[in-house]
């Protein structure tokens, strides 16, 4: 019986989260002046940087990667989940807007392609594409045969939803978040685009993902129960965060409507 119980230390995977670590802070740290002479050292990214890592290391290297690969399908959403949302959102914090200033002032070839990416348009219909076609039955249990496949159908989850973030949490003075108004509508629309996906997987008569059938029993759930589990917490996942998104657009954009000559401090500090 495979074991699921462990943590990875696959050096693939150490090596990869060391080099993320060292590039951040050689960035912010010693080259941070020759990006921007004015810009202090950002203590409150670099602790958003961290839950950002440890959210990513507990997706794919704690158990539960184990047990979303081998035996219980609601662990693997909940895997996705972390990614998608906690990572997501902790590396979009984690960007100091002085760092994308200073990448979009000195590349033109970088301001055009970062801009095309996170233009509400492409960003949504990356995330929800994605997110969407990487669970059809054949991809999905590639992925789950292949380790590279695996891992390059994770990378694609975490990337499209830090693009589909940046629009609404992002700290850049040229590259601005939307207009409150239009951030509520954004959100709204990202969160229906879902409930085909959860209506499948929640209310589908059959097992969608013969792994999981086949797979051995490591609780009480049996393989549909645990195929509707993984659907509600998909969706679950996805209303919290849609909700808090758009409560928080809101809130701003009441503030600005109340108050138009003062500035409006972020909600998720």
């Amino acid at each position: 019986m495979i074991k699921w119980a462990h943590w990875h230390t696959e050096p693939a995977l150490l090596v990869g989260i060391l080099v993320v670590v060292w590039v951040y802070l050689v960035v912010i740290g010693p080259i941070r002046e020759r990006i921007d002479a004015r810009a202090g050292y950002p203590r409150r990214e670099l602790y958003w940087f961290i839950a950002g890592v440890l959210s990513f290391y507990l997706a794919v290297g704690s158990p539960l990667d184990a047990m979303g690969e081998n035996f219980l399908f609601s662990a693997h959403m909940v895997q996705h989940n972390i990614l998608m949302y906690a990572t997501a959102l902790f590396t979009v914090l984690a960007v100091p807007g002085w760092l994308i200033d200073g990448l979009l002032e000195r590349s033109r070839t970088f301001s055009r392609i970062f801009r095309f990416l996170t233009h509400p348009l492409i960003a949504g219909f990356c995330f929800t594409f994605t997110f969407c076609i990487w669970h059809f039955p054949v991809l999905y249990v590639a992925a789950l045969q292949d380790k590279v496949m695996h891992m390059v159908e994770h990378l694609t989850m975490y990337g499209t939803s830090v693009l589909m973030l940046w629009p609404v949490m992002n700290r850049s003075q040229k590259s601005p978040q939307m207009n409150y108004g239009l951030q509520i509508l954004y959100i709204f629309v990202l969160m229906v685009a879902q409930i085909p996906l959860f209506g499948i997987l929640t209310f589908s008569t059959e097992i969608l993902y013969v792994p999981y059938e086949l797979a051995p029993r490591i609780s009480s759930l049996d393989p549909m129960s645990d195929q509707v589990l993984g659907g509600l917490l998909m969706k679950v996942a996805n209303m919290v965060i849609s909700l808090f998104l758009m409560g928080r657009a809101f809130i701003l954009w009441n503030g600005i409507q109340e108050k138009p000559s003062q500035p409006i401090a972020q909600v998720v500090e």
